[in-house]
């Protein structure tokens, strides 16, 4: 049975400020001589969409920021509407979609759960059941009669999490709050998440950015793009489509040095590049094939027993390895001026994508950090048919393994 069904929609809204007198009476004006009246521009957050959901259905959706993903969550849930087309819901719509969203700020936690359930018409009788169980998974029981407005944005996230997973709704939807809250509570999420899709068969729509967790979860994928649907498949598919677009992207705009990073004790971070063992730069590698990293450097006070580290990480911060210097560089003291950290990869054993490189300094008699950054270099990993085990879907690091057959 189909649980949403989505037909040519457009959700249009108006850029800039609202019309004022003075445009008002100018459009009068133009309207009485015959001209054509200023029409405010509009935006067009959902352009003509169609699709459907079936009962059971695990649908990620995902895409850039202001590709239409919350708006089109919004309109599902009731809190807009479409300004064009039609969507059809069928079943009880159980929406989580932003920090606090359905929480009266004035009204306790367990007040709170009466009110939403009630919204979303559950009967009395059946809410009382609810209370214990809701007040347990969000971890809220001390502060169960305190107002709301008191709680952290954690504590809103667990009340509001426990109330749409715990109604019994026919429908789920999940805009990006599964980020908030501290890991242990997110484990709970997920784990409450997986008994709803796979022992209750409820249908779940979820917006992340976090595309490992729509792999984990989800059955099908939407992809959006400045408002339309551009890839509607199987997960790791569109994923990987979705990976493919971001690492053009951010292949293409970095500079050779670009992150965020921090600085002490006159030390500055002069140059940091990839090179092959000859010394021939590139931001290009080849899978399994050997780099170096070249750390140029100066340092206004000396340095005392430094250690260098390099660590590589994707393009959404999964650390992935780091390797320092502690075993195989032993100076004292390196003096003020210009200098150079080379360290050697034998081979590079991730799959193919696009990764950063961070890099920490410390120094001193009792260690002290003089230099942290991320992204300070992207790089991409290149491979050959055998690698294509997809960032992201089928692993991140390439196995040094080898196959054979016993008779």
């Amino acid at each position: 049975m189909t649980a949403i069904e989505v037909v040519a929609m457009t959700k249009e809204f108006q850029l800039g400020q609202i019309v004022t007198l003075k445009q008002s009476v100018s459009n009068v004006l133009r309207t009485v001589t015959g001209r054509t009246p200023e029409k405010p521009e509009r935006f067009k957050a959902l352009d003509n969409i169609d699709f459907s959901v079936q009962s059971g259905e695990v649908v990620g959706i995902i895409g850039s920021n202001g590709a239409g993903k919350s708006t089109l969550l919004k309109i599902l849930s009731g809190i807009t509407a479409p300004s064009a087309g039609a969507v059809r819901v069928r079943g009880r719509v159980a929406p989580l979609i932003e920090v606090g969203a359905g929480l009266h700020h004035e009204l306790t936690g367990r007040e709170n759960i009466y009110l939403n359930a009630s919204i979303l018409g559950v009967p009395r009788r059946k809410i009382e059941k609810l209370v214990d169980p809701i007040l347990e998974f969000s971890e809220i029981r001390p502060f169960e009669d305190t107002p709301v407005k008191k709680y952290s944005s954690g504590m809103k996230v667990r009340l509001g999490f426990a109330i749409a997973t715990n109604i019994e709704a026919d429908i789920l939807i999940v805009d990006e709050v599964l980020a908030v809250g501290d890991i242990a509570f997110q484990r709970k999420c997920f784990d409450k998440m997986e008994d709803l899709i796979l022992n209750q068969k409820k249908t779940v729509l979820l917006v992340s950015h976090n595309i490992r967790q729509v792999q984990r979860i989800c059955t099908r994928v939407l992809l959006f793009e400045y408002g339309k649907i551009v890839a509607d498949g199987p997960t790791q598919e569109v994923c990987q489509t979705f990976f493919e677009q971001s690492d053009r992207i951010i292949y293409d705009r970095a500079s050779p040095v670009w992150g965020d990073f921090e600085s002490s004790d006159g030390f500055e971070l002069l140059s940091l590049s990839m090179t092959t063992p000859d010394g021939q730069p590139l931001r290009r590698v080849h899978a399994n094939e050997p780099v170096e990293i070249r750390i140029l450097y100066r340092n206004g006070n000396p340095l005392v027993r430094p250690k260098f580290g390099i660590g590589v990480h994707t393009s959404d911060f999964l650390y992935l390895t780091t390797y320092d210097s502690r075993d195989e560089i032993w100076i004292d003291e390196v003096g003020p001026g210009e200098h150079e950290a080379v360290c050697r990869i034998s081979r590079i054993p991730f799959t193919p994508g696009i990764y950063s490189l961070r890099l920490g300094v410390s120094g001193g008699g009792v260690e002290k950090r003089i230099f942290y950054g991320e992204n300070l270099l992207n790089f991409q990993v290149q491979g050959d048919e055998r690698h294509r085990n997809v960032s992201g879907s089928e692993g991140l690091v390439l196995l040094d393994a080898t196959w054979r057959q016993l008779a």
